[in-house]
């Protein structure tokens, strides 16, 4: 899963790493920006208007203009129909105007098709913003779930060493044997390790969010530890939050705009049951030169042989092999296809935010089990501490009462963590802009 979030946030741009403490929103704000897939969404969506713009552009009329020189050698036929040697030129210019009165509805359907397509382009810009924003939660929260880690490690090199200096007292008392100072040493280093282990777990944590950022370098980058617990409460239901993310959700949302696309696809397709009209104009005139005869000059021809034109020109289909009944059956196998995909959005919206809402849910147990457990450790611990020092409990008895605090304080920690993460998922579904709340 891990790879699979750090595949998703290919970001472009790079910047310079510094001294400057990241919080939750300037990550997101910066990956979003510069993510590739959120940038090819929006490239998506200019396509999108500039479909409208050229849907809007089968409205116009066109006007071309043209012109020919020929020039023709050898035998060719006289009026006499007798075969001679002549030579022959030809000068001709047109111009031609066309304005479609009426094309099936096609252009009118085509912009309407075209319209519908850009609030979806919006929604999948929307969608791949919230898919990023989801990715670097969760590289963010592993960042100081490390850092936390580190803390905890620090605190059990620290009761280690007290234990160590209260053992080196009680061997110079005589009252334990000198071995068990050798013991207590041990466990110093053995912690000691495990800080410089969980320091280099928080470093890599910063250099997988560096990298999902696509910083040149970890090196000075730090992130804002002020994250709060989400506040105690009832959870809202399965049902509740559902219906707000079928409001609210970039995947439904462009799932149901993908339908009416598909609608409009067999509006479009329909039209070419239905004929054109077409009205044309056009100017023109032509030169011509014969070898051997006396041809009027060119500005006599042009004026003699300047023509005008207007007309409308219909085409009415009667059998185009098929064509237009094909593409209709396409155009309603991709309805139904967009309807299908709808509902299996819906469905799997739907499991989402069940899982959500349980994992919520025991997060939030796990997490007040913890704080308990923590506790009690703690209390055990400083009990043992004290029995140690009259002599009545054992290095290994006091080890052991330190280990399950240190363990406590780590289950607390992912807990904590945790518990922040879920619950964040869980309000995504019912607000999307909550997350970073």
């Amino acid at each position: 899963m891990k790879h699979l979030i750090i595949a998703s946030l290919l970001l472009g741009a790079t910047v310079s790493a510094s001294a400057e403490v990241w919080t939750l929103d300037s990550c997101v704000n910066y990956a979003v920006s510069h993510n590739l897939s959120v940038k090819s969404a929006q490239l998506d969506l200019e396509k999108a208007h500039q479909s409208v713009v050229e849907a809007k552009s089968r409205f116009l009329p066109t006007l071309s203009a043209g012109a020919a020189q020929n020039w023709d050698f050898g035998r060719g036929l006289t009026a006499q129909n007798t075969y001679a040697n002549r030579n022959t030129s030809s000068f001709g210019w047109n111009a031609q105007f066309s304005l479609p009165v009426f094309q099936g509805l096609s252009a009118l359907r085509t912009l309407r098709q075209a319209q519908a397509a850009v609030p979806v382009s919006e929604t999948r810009v929307r969608a791949a913003r919230e898919e990023v924003t989801l990715g670097v939660l969760a590289y963010y929260l592993q960042a100081l779930y490390t850092r936390s880690m580190v803390d905890v490690a620090r605190e059990n090199l620290a009761l280690s060493e007290a234990q160590h200096a209260r053992t080196l007292v009680l061997v110079e008392g005589g009252k334990v044997a000198e071995i068990e100072a050798l013991q207590a040493q041990s466990e110093v280093e053995q912690n000691r390790l495990q800080l410089v282990q969980a320091e280099g777990d928080a470093s890599l944590a910063l250099v997988d969010l560096a990298q999902a950022l696509q910083l040149p370098s970890a090196e000075g980058f730090q992130v804002d530890t002020l994250l709060s617990l989400p506040p105690d409460g009832n959870v809202p239901s399965v049902a509740d939050i559902y219906a707000s993310a079928l409001g609210t959700n970039a995947s439904i949302k462009a799932a149901a705009g993908q339908v009416e696309l598909a609608r409009h696809a067999v509006s479009v397709a329909q039209s070419g049951y239905l004929p054109r009209l077409n009205f044309n104009a056009g100017l023109g005139s032509t030169y011509y030169t014969l070898s051997g005869s006396d041809n009027p000059g060119f500005s006599r021809q042009m004026r003699d042989n300047f023509s005008r034109s207007l007309g409308f020109s219909i085409s009415v289909p009667i059998f185009d092999a098929f064509n237009t009944r094909n593409q209709v059956r396409q155009a309603r196998m991709q309805v139904r296809q967009a309807d299908l995909e709808l509902e299996r959005q819906r469905t799997q919206l739907y499991k989402s935010v069940e899982q959500a809402w349980q994992q919520t849910v025991n997060a939030s147990a796990s997490w007040q089990a913890a704080c308990r457990a923590t506790e009690a450790a703690r209390a055990a611990l400083d009990a043992m501490n004290e029995k140690y020092a009259y002599g009545r409990a054992t290095l290994t008895e006091t080890t052991e009462a330190r280990t399950n605090y240190a363990n406590a304080l780590a289950r607390l920690t992912q807990a904590r963590y945790e518990h922040i993460l879920r619950a964040r998922i869980l309000g995504f579904y019912a607000d999307p802009s909550s997350i970073l709340r």
